[in-house]
C-alpha cells in the first residue's frame, strides 16, 4: 500500500494526506479490478469488498502475492479477523496455485473457525487428492460441536465418494437426516449423485421418489443413473417426465440424454438435440458440440459428423479423435490416418485409437508401427493402448515384442494389471505359441471374468490341448461361471482338435438344454469338422442338411475338407455345388473341390471349376509363413525374392538341401 501511495504522490507532484491516498488507493484498485475478473477459486459472485486490501485479497492469483497481502494483514491485525483469515484460506486451498500446508497453518491460527472455514478445509484436501483428510476435519467438526450446513454434507459425500467407502456415505446419511438437512434439495442432490456413482441404484431411486421439489440437476442425476445402468428406456422415459413438468434442461442434461442416444442408436432423437442446441444457443458449449458429433459417429452418420467438426471453431483433442475413430470404426482407416496425421496435437486415447483401429481390421503391422511412434514420441501409453498393441503382437506372431511390453510396463513400471490387459496377455501368448505363459498368467489371475477363460480355452484349442482345454470348461463350470456362445466356440474347437467325439457332441447338447444357449451357425461348423475330421461323414452331412439355422460356408466347407481327406467323392461334390451354388468368393472352396476330383482323376470337372472360379474373377490369395527375429517379423511366400536378403537365404536353403541329400544317400 506505501508503494502505490507513493507512485500516486509523485504523479501529481505532491504529498497526499494519508485519508486522502487510501481513498485514491481504493478508488484506482476498484478502477482496475472492474476490467478483469475474478480467478477461478472465487465463487463469490455477489460478494461486494470496499476495503482495498480485501480487495486486493478477492483478485490474488498466486502464493507469492498471497504471502504480501498476509503480511499486510498481519501488520494491520486484519490477520485476527475471521472474514479476512478466511478469504486467505480459501485462496489456499481452492486455488490452482494455492498451497494446503499453507492453509492448514492459516486455519490454526484461527481461535474460532465457523462453518465457512471448516467447509473450506475439507473441500480444499478433496480438491488436492487427500479425501481422508478431509474426512479428518469433518470428524474434527463434529466432536468440536461446530455448526454444520447443507455444504459440509455435500463434501463429506464427496469425500466418501473418492474413497469409494459406502459405508461411511451412509452413516453421513444418517447425520444429515439427525441434523434435519435430509430433505434440502442440495444434500438430496448430493445423495443421489454418491449412490449413482457408488453403484446402489436403488438408493438413489428412493432419495429421488421421496423429494417434494425437484430441480434440473435432480432430473439429471436419476437419467445418468438409469443410463449408466443401461436401462436406457427408463432413463429416456425419466427425461420425458422431466420437461412433462416443465423443469427446463441445462447443458449438462443435454450431455446425458445424447450419451443415452449414443448407446441405444437413436439417431433421430440425437438429431432433435442438435436443433435445440441450435435453437437454445447451447452449440457454444464445446463440450456439448463435442458430445453431438459423438452421437453422430456412434450411430454410423459420419456425414453428420463432418459437418458438426467443420462447424466448430475451436477444435480439442477430442474431436479430432472422435473423428477420426469414427472414420477408423467404420473401416476407412486411410481418412482415420489423415485425421490423426493433421491433429495439431495428440494424447494417449488419439494413439490408442489409431492402433485399435488397424489392429481391429486385421492390419498387425501397421498397428505395430504406430505404437512404436508412439513410444518414441514419449507418449506414454494408457491400458487400451496395450491391450490393442498385444492384439496386433498375437496377430503378427510379435512375441518378443509382447514379452517386452510385459517387462516394461508391468514387470517395470509397475502399471496394473488389470483384467482386460491380462486377457489381452494371454490371447498374445497363446497365439505366439506361449501356451505355458498363458496358462500361468491365467492361474495367477484373482479375478477373472469370461473373457479370460474363453481367451484359455481358446489358446489350449489352438495348440491341440483338447483335454486341458474340456477339464478348464469342467472347471469353469464348478465355479459357477456361466458360459457364453464364445466359450462353447472354444471348447467345441477343442475338442475337434483334440478328436473328442463325444465330449463334442455331449458338450453341443448341453448348450441349449442346461445353459439355455442356442447353437448359432459357428458351433454347428464345429461340430461338423469334429466329425469330419473323425470320417463320420455321413453323420456330418445330416447334421449339416437338418441345421435348425440357414447353413453357411463354414459349414459346408468343413465338410467339403473332410470329404478330401476322406476320398469321399459323392458327398465332397455335394457340398462343393452347394457351396459354388453360393456364388462363393473363398479361393479354397474352388481349391478343395478341384483337388477332390484330381484325386479321382475327374480331369474335366476339375477344368469347368478352375472356369467357373476364372469367371468369377477368384483368386486363390498365397499362404505364407512368418518368423520373428530381435522383435521384427518377417513375411515368406512360396518362391518369394521380396526379401532384400532373399539371395542369402537360399544360398543357406541350397546347402541344407545338399546336406540332407547327402545323409540320404550315405
Amino acid at each position: 500500500m506505501c508503494s502505490v501511495a507513493h507512485s500516486t504522490s509523485l504523479l501529481y507532484g505532491h504529498q497526499l494526506s494519508p485519508v486522502r491516498t487510501l481513498f485514491l488507493y481504493r478508488t484506482l484498485f476498484q478502477l482496475s479490478s472492474t476490467s478483469r475478473p475474478k480467478p477461478s477459486w472465487n465463487s463469490n459472485e455477489n460478494l461486494l469488498v470496499t476495503h482495498p486490501l480485501l480487495s486486493r485479497m478477492e483478485f490474488c492469483e498466486s502464493m507469492a502475492e498471497l504471502r504480501q497481502i498476509q503480511a499486510q494483514f498481519t501488520r494491520t491485525g486484519l490477520i485476527t479477523q475471521r472474514f479476512p483469515a478466511s478469504r486467505a484460506l480459501a485462496f489456499c486451498a481452492l486455488s490452482d496455485n494455492g498451497d494446503m500446508n499453507h492453509a492448514r497453518l492459516l486455519f490454526d491460527q484461527i481461535p474460532d473457525p465457523n462453518t465457512y472455514i471448516w467447509n473450506t478445509m475439507i473441500r480444499g484436501y478433496i480438491r488436492c487428492g487427500s479425501p481422508l483428510l478431509g474426512l479428518s476435519f469433518f470428524r474434527d467438526m463434529n466432536s468440536n460441536k461446530a455448526n454444520f450446513d447443507c455444504r459440509t454434507i455435500v463434501f463429506a459425500l464427496k469425500a466418501c465418494e473418492c474413497l469409494s467407502r459406502i459405508l461411511l456415505g451412509l452413516e453421513i446419511h444418517g447425520l444429515a437426516y439427525k441434523w434435519g438437512f435430509d430433505l434440502k434439495i442440495l444434500v438430496q442432490n448430493s445423495l443421489m449423485h454418491f449412490y449413482v456413482r457408488m453403484g446402489h441404484f436403488d438408493s438413489t431411486i428412493k432419495v429421488f421418489d421421496e423429494m417434494a421439489e425437484r430441480d434440473v440437476v435432480s432430473w439429471t442425476t436419476i437419467i445418468d443413473g438409469y443410463s449408466e445402468k443401461g436401462h436406457h428406456t427408463d432413463a429416456l422415459k425419466a427425461f420425458r417426465s422431466m420437461l412433462a413438468v416443465g423443469v427446463q434442461l441445462n447443458a449438462v442434461t443435454m450431455l446425458t440424454v445424447l450419451s443415452v442416444c449414443s448407446q441405444i442408436g437413436s439417431l433421430n432423437l440425437g438429431r432433435s438435440f442438435h436443433g435445440y442446441a441450435e435453437k437454445s444457443k447451447f452449440c457454444d458449449y464445446s463440450s456439448l458440440m463435442n458430445a453431438l458429433m459423438d452421437m453422430y459417429v456412434k450411430c454410423g452418420c459420419l456425414n453428420s459428423a463432418q459437418r458438426v467438426f467443420d462447424s466448430l471453431d475451436t477444435k480439442d483433442v477430442f474431436s479430432w479423435t472422435s473423428m477420426m475413430n469414427g472414420y477408423a470404426k467404420n473401416g476407412d482407416l486411410d481418412l482415420a490416418r489423415k485425421f490423426f496425421n493433421e491433429m495439431p496435437d495428440k494424447n494417449s486415447v488419439s494413439w490408442s485409437s489409431m492402433i485399435a483401429g488397424y489392429a481391429q481390421a486385421n492390419r498387425p503391422e501397421e498397428a505395430l508401427n504406430i505404437f512404436r511412434d508412439m513410444i518414441s514420441a514419449n507418449v506414454e501409453p494408457i491400458t487400451a493402448t496395450l491391450v490393442s498393441a498385444l492384439s496386433a503382437c498375437g496377430q503378427r506372431g510379435c512375441l518378443d515384442l509382447g514379452r517386452w511390453i510385459y517387462d516394461c510396463y508391468i514387470y517395470k513400471s509397475g502399471l496394473k494389471l488389470t483384467v482386460n490387459l491380462s486377457n489381452a496377455f494371454i490371447d498374445m501368448y497363446a497365439k505366439c505359441g506361449a501356451i505355458d505363459q498363458a496358462a500361468k498368467l491365467f492361474h495367477e489371475m484373482k479375478e477373472k471374468d469370461i473373457v479370460s477363460w474363453n481367451s484359455m480355452i481358446m489358446g489350449y484349442g489352438y495348440h491341440g490341448h483338447g483335454r486341458e482345454a474340456v477339464a478348464l470348461f469342467e472347471r469353469l463350470k464348478g465355479e459357477g461361471v456361466l458360459p457364453d456362445d464364445i466359450t462353447f466356440i472354444g471348447v467345441l474347437s477343442s475338442c475337434c482338435h483334440g478328436g473328442l467325439v463325444s465330449e463334442g457332441r455331449r458338450y453341443f447338447v448341453d448348450m441349449k438344454a442346461e445353459f439355455g444357449i442356442e447353437p448359432k451357425p459357428a458351433h454347428y461348423a464345429c461340430l461338423v469338422d469334429l466329425l469330419g475330421r473323425v470320417g463320420l461323414l455321413e453323420e456330418a452331412s445330416e447334421l449339416v442338411k437338418n441345421m435348425p439355422v440357414e447353413g453357411n460356408e463354414a459349414s459346408w466347407g468343413a465338410l467339403l475338407n473332410a470329404c478330401r481327406v476322406h476320398r469321399n467323392l459323392k458327398l465332397g461334390r455335394c457340398a462343393g455345388e452347394r457351396l459354388l451354388g453360393g456364388d462363393s468368393v473363398d479361393s479354397g472352396v474352388y481349391s478343395l473341390l478341384s483337388n477332390i476330383y484330381a484325386i479321382w482323376n475327374k480331369w474335366e470337372e476339375v477344368k469347368q471349376v478352375r472356369i467357373v472360379m476364372r469367371n468369377r474373377k477368384v483368386k486363390k490369395v498365397p499362404g505364407c509363413s512368418s518368423i520373428e527375429i530381435e522383435g521384427n517379423s518377417y513375411e515368406f511366400f512360396a518362391a518369394d525374392r521380396s526379401q532384400s536378403f532373399s539371395e542369402r537365404i537360399y544360398a543357406v536353403l541350397n546347402l541344407i538341401y545338399l546336406q540332407s541329400s547327402e545323409n540320404d544317400t550315405s
